[in-house]
């Protein structure tokens, strides 16, 4: 019987805290309670990853950006005050994109420069074979001395995508829509249809289209 009521208690103190705004929750959680920190990570953990995803880190792969995003939420609990107006979740986005320009900043100290200033926008796209991305050099040494430049939005990449557009083939477009979202070359060929090899083929081309783009960027930025 005690058993049966400890279960029923402690399954109705968790719907209470789901149930609970941010700032009660940090709150209990500024207090040591594990429960508390675990609802607020979960609740938020889809809105890290999303924040993770509008941005690159050099040198980096996308489920460590994910990581340092992480880290960030896990800061804002810590540190956030409900004295204060702002809401939660606008200063939980503050610390999540300062922990990833930490992470930029330190990882400008501690790594090589070539490597700095190679923006991978994925991945390696075949095999272990790490010079095979859409871009090895995104931005040209002379143009990443502020390691804040290293990241680069979901928004640019797009616009960039767009703006290029007319010099890609239909495939090279399809190709390049999936693999910025993530996709292995393996399922980009099984979606699309074609052999492993014709999309490698695909994404050399697309690199070379986008280095030439980027050049011709730069030099008008100049």
């Amino acid at each position: 019987m005690s058993t049966s009521g400890t279960s029923e208690r402690t399954y109705s103190s968790e719907l209470e805290l789901d149930a609970l705004e941010d700032a009660q929750l940090v709150a209990q959680a500024r207090t040591g309670e594990e429960r508390e920190i675990e609802v607020l990570l979960t609740r938020y953990r889809n809105f890290a990853r999303s924040k993770a995803r509008s941005y690159f880190l050099a040198g980096s792969e996308r489920e460590d950006v994910v990581q340092e995003s992480m880290i960030g939420l896990y800061k804002a609990i810590r540190d956030f005050d409900p004295d204060q107006e702002t809401p939660f979740r606008a200063f939980a986005e503050l610390c999540i994109s300062r922990q990833i320009l930490t992470a930029i900043k330190t990882a400008n100290r501690h790594k090589h420069q070539p490597l700095n200033s190679s923006v991978s926008l994925d991945a390696p796209a075949y095999g272990d074979d790490e010079s095979t991305s859409v871009a090895d050099q995104f931005m040209s040494p002379a143009r990443t001395s502020d390691p804040a430049e290293l990241v680069i939005s979901a928004e640019e990449i797009e616009a960039l995508r767009a703006s290029m557009s007319r010099s890609l083939t239909e495939l090279e477009g399809d190709v390049l829509a999936l693999y910025m979202d993530g996709k292995s070359y393996e399922e980009i060929a099984g979606t699309l249809g074609n052999h492993v090899k014709s999309i490698d083929n695909a994404l050399q081309r697309i690199k070379r289209k986008l280095q030439r783009h980027l050049t011709e960027r730069n030099e008008a930025h100049d």
